[in-house]
């Protein structure tokens, strides 16, 4: 018999593979290969979708850059050049390679045009957070890619294919490179077209990769030399894509790790009494790499200034210098002390009220909430007992009305209950029946409706 090891084993195969939903190889490369060409309509849908996310990002419309990138074509050649670099396929990888530098050309030329007749010239959130890729874009690149990759090779694809779309999102940076050039800000330009390459290459090497490991069939060559040399071409282009983004990777990386020290540092050892962090800045570019505090309230002396420095070696920041800047200057320190005592003091009792008034308000509403919540089920609460008390009840609607005066400005809420009835009751069966509604739901009055 089986161990419950081997078992779990042949279970999680089972449910891992995804052979039964596979598609025909030849039908999946043929979907790739069609998405591949950018002419006619492929080429003025990009155009489109350029524009769509360029006025997205120029408005900070997140839903707009959505559209866009659900609209866009881009996946279609970075995917042909990863599913040509499985199978061996030269020929593939240069169509897919020349089709995509072309929708790229366009892509950065249609959102420059906009951006350059755009009144909007201001870099938003939406621009900015294309200018600065971090490992994490690797990541969602990578992952993006072998979903993709496993979905276009099965028959059960779904929304995975606009969902990589999305979260690789690699039309906002080509619009983002196209704003830095009509900008003239040439860091814009750089660092949204990294974020662009980066999407680019990892989608690539996970196609590449997923291609692989579902065993696609290479393509073959009667004359061995020329084989050889389309190996020799398609690995080249592996490393020379490979290369520059593992450089990338690492430096990216590394900046994060600064970053997250720096952060824990700041957050663990600027702790002291009767004094406040009001800002922090971390650079980690060379050679600008440093670490700069400014702080309010009572003043830290040049003693524990050496000491925070010393603690650096612990995270790793041994060799970052740590500026710290306090208060207002030394002109004064006792009008300092006492200024920024009261600006800490003022900050703190502003801060208590508004959380008060806010703990009030959450009290107030999430009654009001209850109270409406009650009539959503009291009616189905008290049919049964309904049922046996009064038989002739057909439907009962209980709710809660606002009844205003036409000839004043007096308002006043009002507990109505609608019934139906299978044959009409008698005068004391109503107040009764009323009578007992009221209780039973608990309100002072209650307006009985019979249809």
């Amino acid at each position: 018999m089986m161990s419950l090891l081997q078992r779990f084993r042949v279970y999680l195969r089972q449910i891992l593979d995804p052979s039964e939903e596979q598609e025909r190889e030849e039908d999946t490369v043929e979907s790739i290969r069609k998405g591949i060409e950018f002419r006619g309509t492929n080429l003025w849908v990009l155009i489109f979708a350029t524009f769509i996310a360029s006025l997205g990002l120029n408005t900070n419309s997140t839903a707009v850059i959505i559209g866009a990138m659900l609209i866009s074509p881009l996946m279609g050649p970075i995917m042909g050049i990863g599913l040509g670099v499985g199978i061996n396929d030269f020929e593939l990888i240069k169509k897919a390679f020349r089709n995509l530098m072309i929708a790229t050309i366009f892509s950065v030329l249609t959102s420059t045009l906009y951006f350059l007749l755009s009144p909007l010239n201001e870099a938003r959130s939406e621009l900015l957070a294309r200018t600065t890729p971090t490992i994490y874009d690797v990541l969602i690149a990578f992952f993006g890619g072998m979903a993709g990759i496993v979905a276009s090779a099965t028959k059960l694809k779904g929304n995975v294919i606009p969902g990589v779309a999305i979260a690789t999102a690699l039309m906002p940076p080509l619009c983002t490179a196209g704003f830095g050039l009509a900008s003239g800000n040439l860091s814009y330009f750089f660092g949204a077209f990294y974020l662009f390459t980066i999407n680019s290459v990892f989608i690539a090497v996970a196609t590449t990769l997923g291609v692989r490991l579902m065993h696609f069939s290479k393509k073959k060559f009667m004359d061995k030399e020329r084989e050889k040399k389309v190996h020799r071409i398609v690995y080249t282009i592996i490393f020379l894509t490979m290369v520059p983004s593992v450089y990338i990777t690492y430096n990216m990386v590394k900046t994060n790790i600064f970053e997250m020290s720096a952060s824990r540092f700041i957050k663990n050892e600027f702790n002291f009494p009767g004094t406040l962090v009001v800002d922090k800045i971390v650079k980690a570019e060379q050679p600008d790499r440093c670490i700069e505090v400014s702080l309010i309230g009572k003043e830290i002396s040049e003693d524990v200034i050496v000491s925070l420095k010393e603690k650096m070696l612990q995270y790793g920041l041994g060799d970052i210098p740590l500026l710290v800047h306090q208060g207002f200057g030394k002109e004064d320190v006792g009008l300092q002390n006492d200024v920024s005592n009261m600006l800490l003091q003022d900050y703190y009792m502003q801060n208590k009220q508004r959380i008060a008034s806010q703990e009030k308000e959450i009290v107030q509403l999430r009654s009001r909430l209850e109270s409406y919540l009650l009539y959503d089920t009291i009616g189905r609460q008290i049919s049964p007992e309904i049922k046996i008390l009064y038989p002739s009840v057909k439907n009962i609607a209980i709710s809660k009305v606002i009844r205003s005066a036409v000839d004043s400005a007096r308002v006043d809420t009002l507990t109505i209950a609608i019934v139906s009835l299978e044959k009409p009751l008698a005068i004391r069966e109503e107040e009764q029946l009323t009578s007992w509604l009221t209780a039973r739901v608990g309100v002072k009055s209650l307006k009985l409706i019979k249809e």
